[in-house]
């Protein structure tokens, strides 16, 4: 007798997979690849706890590569701090010592060391070229801030830039000036596209085969318990049309009155409660969101090139689509109902044939882009990446990066065309802009306060509150300059605040500014850990390109446990 060989099993997890498991549900193998293939330049300036703790989180989930830039030698205060130091450390180079104990959390990250001083670093040509993200740690000179960012708008490098000292810390992020998000990973709840208003031929058949002998006794009670509340509400959209003149409900009154309308069909099986709970969300006419609209009218979609990002194109050509059929592309996916596995089967097919139908329009669309921008045949977009577009048409998601507000000696702090916003921020009982504030006078009087850089690496730069000798008198200076700051924000926006608040948000400012004071410019290590969680999370949405970045500066107050988002 012939012995029978099982097939072989496909779907074994690798070691890799498994390693990685976690993260792979998170943003997918494509997310992976694009933290695998990523090179992160760490600048580390101060104690540089921070950054550091910032690259536990990336090495742990995979990064490819990553480069410490810092020339401090170990000192007795790092060892205070620093948990990726040891006592053999002493004397010996920061940068090498944190890379060497990094790499032991994951042997498939390489680390490298780069020890000279930053200035030196910074002048050599296409020095950041290698990288393809950089973090940036204070306190920092403000002319090698502005360089950085100068080098890192030309090379289209995403930057974070962060401070942390004593329970305060932020972080900004500077992004290309349009950088798209396709997978943005929205609530499941709100991605449902039923498209029950407009039902297509192929699915009005399926509903009327399904709902045939409903409300008479020709249909059984189980078949009628099993009919898919999709079927369930297209059939009594009928019979309101039949009796509004062909409209379909469109007031909450209106939707109130057809749920009860499908309620009296039977209102003990389980099938026409989920219709009735769909009624409200299932039936509202296809509309797309302001974030979509401001994408289809970006100067970037109508001016293609042969070196336009596929986003664009792809982007173009579902703006045809909808002009043509006032609606997105049918993303395909239905959600669970109660049905017969066989009925659930082929209405999911319905769906995902009309996905198709709607991607492949759009598909021949792209190619002829692709035809009048000469783009390469290399280059051409792929189908996966378009069918992926249809899918989250309507979740796509465009932040337009601002440059960072670097504070530079001698020149006066100003907000542009953010200054009333940020103004009204200044009101805002939950906003956390007078810490900013605080940061901002704080990066000025290190500004303002620089000397050349000495032997001990610490590039000249006199830190509020370093010194017991000027500690009262770096309070009192930092607090004046953070409520100049907040003076000139007022004025600039043209705007002004009753003085029993003004009052009030000068003296939040000044017990904040007292508390940067205080830190002496030090990090304690469970925030500059709490906040390298936080700044490894955005890392990862801008490498993988997956869900929304901050935009475009966050804040943590950690005496209140808050965090506070501006766009500055």
């Amino acid at each position: 007798m012939e012995v029978q060989v099982p097939p072989p099993l496909q779907d074994i997890p690798t070691a890799k997979e498994k390693k990685y498991d976690r993260q792979l549900r998170l943003w997918g193998a494509s997310g992976q690849k694009a933290l695998e293939e990523t090179h992160v330049l760490l600048i580390n300036n101060g104690s540089g706890v921070t950054g550091v703790e910032t690259l536990k989180n990336l090495v742990l989930p995979g990064v490819g590569q990553f480069t410490i830039l810092d020339s401090h030698v170990v000192s007795e205060a790092d060892l205070g701090v620093n948990f990726f130091l040891e006592e053999e450390s002493l004397g010996q180079f920061r940068a090498e010592e944190t890379v060497r104990c990094l790499c032991e959390l994951n042997p498939g990250v390489q680390g490298f060391a780069l020890t000279e001083p930053l200035e030196t670093f910074i002048d050599k040509d296409d020095v950041l070229k290698p990288y393809n993200l950089i973090l940036v740690s204070a306190p920092l000179d403000s002319a090698i801030l502005a360089r950085i960012q100068l080098y890192a708008n030309a090379l289209q490098i995403p930057t974070f830039y962060f401070r942390s000292t004593g329970f305060y810390s932020s972080f900004s992020v500077l992004l290309p000036t349009a950088f798209p998000i396709v997978d943005t990973h929205p609530d499941p709840t709100s991605t449902t596209d039923l498209r029950l208003l407009k039902p297509w031929p192929t699915l009005s058949e399926f509903v009327r085969e399904k709902t045939k002998g409903l409300g008479t006794e020709s249909m059984n009670q189980h078949d009628k318990s099993h009919i898919p509340y999709v079927c369930l509400l297209l059939h009594y959209l009928e019979q309101w049309r039949d009796k509004n003149g062909g409209k379909n409900p469109e007031t909450y009154k209106e939707k109130s009155a057809f749920r009860e309308l499908v309620r009296e069909g039977d209102a003990n099986e389980e099938n026409f409660d989920e219709a009735c709970a769909n009624v409200l969300k299932a039936l509202n006419p296809p509309t797309i969101s302001s974030t979509v609209r401001n994408i289809f009218a970006a100067p970037e979609i109508d001016e293609l090139t042969t070196s336009s990002p596929s986003f664009w194109l792809i982007a173009n050509a579902i703006r045809q689509f909808y002009n043509t059929h006032n609606e997105l592309p049918l993303p395909g996916a239905v959600p669970d109902m109660k049905a017969q596995s066989a009925d659930y089967i082929e209405l999911q097919n319905i769906y995902k044939k009309k996905a198709r139908q709607d991607c492949a329009e759009v598909v021949e669309t792209v190619r002829q882009l692709e035809k009048q921008t000469d783009r390469p045949k290399e280059h051409e977009i792929s189908e996966k990446e378009i069918e992926n577009f249809c899918k989250g048409a309507a979740h796509i998601s465009l932040v337009r990066g601002r440059p960072l507000q670097i504070v530079e000696a001698g020149k006066p702090i100003t907000f542009g065309d953010r200054a009333k916003a940020m103004a009204m921020e200044l009101t805002n009982p939950e906003s956390l802009i007078g810490l900013y504030i605080c940061f901002l006078a704080w990066d000025e009087y290190i500004a303002t306060r620089s000397t050349p850089s000495n032997e001990n690496g610490d590039n000249g730069l006199k830190i509020p509150g370093s010194t017991d000798k000027d500690y009262k008198t770096d309070e009192t200076k930092l607090i004046d300059m953070a409520h100049i700051i907040v003076d000139n924000l007022l004025k600039e926006a043209n705007t002004s605040i009753d003085e029993p608040e003004s009052s009030e948000i000068k003296a939040q400012i000044a017990k904040q500014c007292k508390e940067l004071v205080r830190a002496g410019g030090g990090e304690l290590h469970n925030l500059a850990s709490l906040t390298g969680g936080m700044i490894s999370q955005e890392v990862i949405k801008v490498v993988t390109r997956q869900y929304v970045p901050v935009d475009n500066t966050c804040l943590f107050d950690g005496i209140a446990s808050r965090t506070y988002v501006l766009r500055i």
